[in-house]
């Protein structure tokens, strides 16, 4: 190992011990992202079909006067979408910190990423 590529490591190894929590979660989060081919919510695009993974973060139910709304925000460390299922009070699973993959028509309202009724996937987490 030479100097410079020593000095590296050391300095990478001293970001993450002084790191705090919610950089190292986001970190391992995109490494997850990248493993297992999914788009980083950063780099996805209005009317594009996506396929993210991630942790949520939160889990709303949401009644409004016509249909209600189950709403999650899920969060996969460069990034947030909020996934909203329609017509749906609860659905089992559906719970913050699990882990799941979710595919469908990225939409972008008002600054606001979502995914309307998206094909979802539990995690083991």
């Amino acid at each position: 190992m030479t100097e410079t590529s020593a000095r590296g490591w050391l300095s990478r190894r001293l970001a993450k011990l002084t790191a705090d929590d919610q950089t190292v979660d986001a970190e391992a989060l995109q490494s997850d992202v990248a493993s297992s081919g999914c788009a980083p919510v950063s780099t996805c695009r209005k009317g594009e079909v996506v396929t993210v993974t991630g942790r949520l973060r939160s889990v709303v139910y949401t009644p409004r006067e016509t249909v209600p709304t189950l709403e999650a925000e899920l969060f996969d460390g460069s990034g947030s979408v909020t996934l909203v299922w329609l017509g749906r009070r609860k659905i089992a699973g559906i719970e913050p910190g699990r882990s799941l993959t979710a595919r469908g028509r990225f939409a972008a309202f008002d600054g606001r990423r979502v995914i309307y009724n998206p094909w979802y996937e539990l995690g083991a987490g």
